[in-house]
């Protein structure tokens, strides 16, 4: 199973970021798109608590189902995420959450933000927009992370292994928040 190997850092200037980008030779692969997540788990939270998820993503036309957890072996979490994903493309989102819910699964957390997503042939540099702030996140093997963030200016000090959920969560408490998803409307709000 791939072990998926990645690092966010927060980004204080877009336009300034996609000028690094396509100076260490990225080239744009997908335009910025808006891109909504539904985390999908048992009513008492069991995946939550076994550290996995279950997602469907809707993003630039397309729907896919992920599943992530820990790895069973292999590398801890040191300065870079590790996790296993197992992905897949389906015809229609509205119709597995429709299979999820009959299951018994429940809609556990929504997020959302635009992205675009940059490569340039070796890795992957998503650029998120989240109505929490903007962030980056390179994805490939641990080697390639650190050599990208040292050719984009971000120090080792600066990566961030907290998923959305968990940065959203930090900053609900920051804020004394009553949102309960990441979404521009609930976030606006609160």
């Amino acid at each position: 199973m791939p072990i998926e190997t990645e690092i966010k850092f927060r980004v204080d200037d877009l336009a300034g970021l996609a000028r690094r980008l396509e100076a260490a030779g990225f080239t744009l692969q997908t335009p910025r798109a808006f891109e909504s997540n539904v985390l999908y788990d048992t009513p008492d939270r069991a995946m939550r608590a076994r550290t996995e998820i279950l997602r469907i993503r809707g993003y630039a036309g397309r729907w896919v189902v992920t599943h992530k957890r820990l790895p069973d072996v292999g590398p801890g979490e040191d300065t870079h995420k590790h996790r296993i994903e197992t992905e897949t493309d389906v015809a229609d989102g509205a119709v597995l959450e429709q299979i999820f819910l009959s299951l018994g699964l429940v809609a556990a957390f929504r997020y959302e933000k635009w992205r675009a997503e940059w490569t340039d042939g070796e890795g992957h540099c998503v650029v998120d927009e989240t109505p929490i702030g903007n962030y980056a996140e390179l994805e490939g093997s641990a080697e390639w992370i650190d050599r990208t963030a040292a050719r984009l200016g971000v120090e080792p000090v600066r990566y961030i292994t907290l998923s959305y959920g968990r940065l959203f969560e930090q900053w609900r408490d920051e804020r004394h928040s009553a949102a309960q998803n990441l979404t521009f409307g609930e976030c606006a709000e609160g």
